[in-house]
């Protein structure tokens, strides 16, 4: 705990037996409280490796739910087990686990309710190796989105965030895709809902065994994130409702 308050690792995990022992091994255990593990039915030993490893809570879905999906289950689970503080670590390896107590400190001690780990920030993602066309379009969608949320973001496409009991009570974020969008909508929800975001530098690490989507998803994930941009937009203009800016129903 810090400052008596619950500190929850979620691990949205998809075929990630390769690097789960790495990342899970990093995890400051002085601090962290629980740590969950949502499997959306890996083909691989994630789970087998799950369990060598000693994680209490290791939830495996059935069918594949995507990695929206899959974060729902983690908050939900979070919250169930009462968390006060929520970070997701995805246990590909590609985040270190070693900024965990940066990002709970600034929550902890009531500095910020919300913490991205940017990868953007400084000139780190091009050399841990993320690809040029990814950076690029990184860059173009970051700009859009502050411009359509009034923000100045470094990045909204990090995986690595923190948050705090109040904020995933708050947001709807059941209503959200199941898809990768997912992540940028939960952003949009918090910045809607008046929150302000707090990021750290992030170092990061491209390498054979760390998750990625290919260039076809990747392209309708930008598609997708401009759509949630616009309809932000208008819905802050009062042109437009929609469920997902409505209150949340976390435990």
């Amino acid at each position: 705990m810090i400052n008596g308050k619950k500190l929850v690792i979620v691990l949205p995990a998809y075929n990630a037996a390769l690097t789960l022992q790495r990342t899970y091994q990093e995890i400051p255990f002085d601090i962290v409280d629980e740590v969950i593990l949502v499997d959306d039915n890996s083909s691989d030993k994630t789970i087998e490796v799950a369990h060598e490893l000693g994680i209490h809570h290791i939830i495996q879905h059935d069918i594949n739910r995507g990695y929206g999906g899959n974060q729902k289950t983690c908050y939900n689970k979070a919250l169930e087990i009462g968390g006060d503080m929520v970070i997701m670590l995805h246990p590909d390896y590609q985040y270190t686990p070693k900024l965990i107590p940066s990002m709970a400190y600034l929550i902890a001690n009531n500095v910020y309710q919300v913490v991205l780990g940017a990868r953007t920030l400084g000139k780190g993602a091009l050399k841990g190796g993320m690809p040029l066309y990814k950076y690029i379009s990184n860059r173009l969608l970051t700009f859009f989105e502050n411009v359509m949320l009034n923000q100045k973001i470094a990045e909204y496409h990090t995986g690595y965030r923190a948050f705090s009991r109040e904020v995933l009570q708050r947001i709807n974020y059941e209503a959200n895709s199941d898809d990768f969008v997912f992540d940028n909508e939960m952003l949009s929800q918090i910045v809607y809902a008046g929150y302000e975001i707090a990021e750290i530098t992030c170092p990061t690490k491209y390498f054979e065994e760390a998750s990625s989507i290919n260039l076809r998803r990747s392209i309708t994930y930008g598609l997708g994130v401009l759509r949630v941009s616009v309809v932000h937009r208008l819905c802050k203009w009062g042109l437009m409702k929609r469920k997902m800016y409505g209150p949340g129903g976390g435990e």
